[in-house]
């Protein structure tokens, strides 16, 4: 049979989605598992997760530091030996960090589970954080940093942050050369002893594993015994009621990079769902109006997105483009040109299905691999989502209508709450 190319293959509209939920059980040590059991590979990916962001440091820099020190030796066993018994295995380990929390993320074939388990164990309670290489590590950060600066975009985001947080919030603040250089052992020492060492945590495993892994991860992870830290609730820092709006002049760019947005709220708000449909015709996806304007209208830029960032206590909306120069002024006025249309005209019925098939079709195909569900359940565990927040996720969309985008439009869009930060010069 030859295929037809000038036909379009048959759809069908997805009326709703069902994501296996997490399995829980509890280790003797209290210490919580989630289970998501799928897949025919015989692979496994197993998460440690802290409550041991940047948020909670007392010196900057001590949650960054110590994920980069996890791996770097024990008592028995050297930064070196560490890595190499992670690849005899095929393992790959990473360990990364953000506001709120500090990850240990294991990937490998399930049969090696149990092999791995000690020497993880051995790195959550037994660091020592050697001198030597911390140095090594603050010198790799101090000039991954110098490079990142000469970037616009880098120094763009940073300063966007610092705006409409504020330099002193947990979601503004940044490292700066003058912070890595005074970290010291002591600082990433106390952390790890005061954050990681002998504290509660949660673990994530995902793939295809059996009772075998999870008896396992209790002979040990679940014999320690663990103290609770604190969980902050709030950020305890004073918020930025007024953004400025800042010009950071480079005459010898050649471009500018824009960004423009504001603070606003979570997932559990009420008009989450209904901003989201609207964000995504603004900017969100390849489709949207600000990509037929700037980029293929106007020819300002290679790509704009306007991207709704739900981090627990610090969501914000970001509008970012890097065109040339002279092109700057121009950008933003049509950017403001396209939120006044989508506050004063209804959205044509054929683009917000359009945008909403987009949507629905990307929560979809984000659900392929056991890690890619593991990934969504622990959104709903970590940011405390309702149980069925993916369960209702296509109704809600598809019941946004016209004139919601319009009052979303109005509510989130004003232009005088959106902090402005240009990069290069106008």
């Amino acid at each position: 049979m030859i295929l037809d190319r000038t036909l379009a293959p048959p759809s069908q509209t997805i009326e709703y989605v069902t994501i296996p939920k997490a399995e829980k059980t509890l280790l003797d040590n209290e210490v919580p598992v989630y289970m998501i059991k799928a897949g025919e590979q015989p692979v496994v990916r197993l998460e440690l997760i802290f409550d041991a962001g940047s948020r909670y440091e007392k010196n900057a820099g001590e949650s960054f530091f110590t994920s980069k020190m996890l791996s770097e030796g024990t008592s028995k066993h050297t930064g070196v030996e560490i890595s190499e018994f992670f690849d005899q295995f095929g393992a790959f380990l990473e360990i990364s960090q953000a506001v709120e929390r500090l990850s240990i993320t294991v990937h490998g074939l399930t049969k090696h589970l149990s092999k791995l388990l000690p020497l993880l164990q051995e790195m959550i309670t037994d660091s020592v954080i050697p001198e030597e290489e911390l140095q090594v590590q603050k010198n790799i950060t101090s000039q991954n940093l110098k490079i990142n600066l000469e970037k616009s975009s880098y120094v763009a985001a940073q300063v966007f942050r610092e705006q409409i947080f504020g330099a002193t919030h947990p979601y503004g603040k940044s490292l700066n050369l003058e912070l890595i250089e005074r970290i010291s052992r002591d600082n990433v020492k106390s952390f790890y002893e005061g954050r990681i060492k002998g504290k509660a945590f949660r673990v994530f495993i995902s793939g295809n594993f059996g009772d075998y892994e999870i008896r396992a991860l209790n002979q040990y992870l679940g014999q320690t015994k663990l103290e609770t830290q604190e969980i902050l609730s709030s950020d305890g820092t004073t918020t930025v009621l007024h953004p400025e709006n800042k010009l950071i002049e480079r005459p010898d760019n050649v471009q500018s990079t824009i960004r423009l947005g504001r603070r606003l709220f979570g997932r559990t708000h009420p008009d989450f769902f209904k901003f989201v449909v609207t964000n995504t015709i603004f900017g969100g996806y390849f489709g949207s109006r600000l990509m037929k304007n700037i980029r293929e209208e106007k020819g300002f830029t290679y790509g704009i997105s306007s991207g709704f960032i739900p981090q627990k206590g610090g969501e914000y909306l970001v509008i970012g483009t890097d065109v040339k120069k002279e092109f700057t002024q121009q950008t933003l006025d049509e950017v403001i040109k396209e939120i006044r249309v989508l506050q004063t005209e209804p959205v044509p019925n054929d683009e917000l299905e359009t945008a909403k098939n987009y949507m629905i079709g990307t929560l979809v195909g984000s659900l392929n691999t056991p890690f890619e569900v593991a990934d969504r359940q622990k959104i709903l565990l970590l940011d405390g989502l309702p149980v069925d927040f993916y369960d209702n996720y296509i109704q809600r969309i598809k019941a946004i209508t016209p004139m919601d985008v319009i009052e979303m439009a109005n509510t989130y869009l004003k232009t005088e709450d959106l902090c402005e930060v240009v990069v290069g010069g106008k």
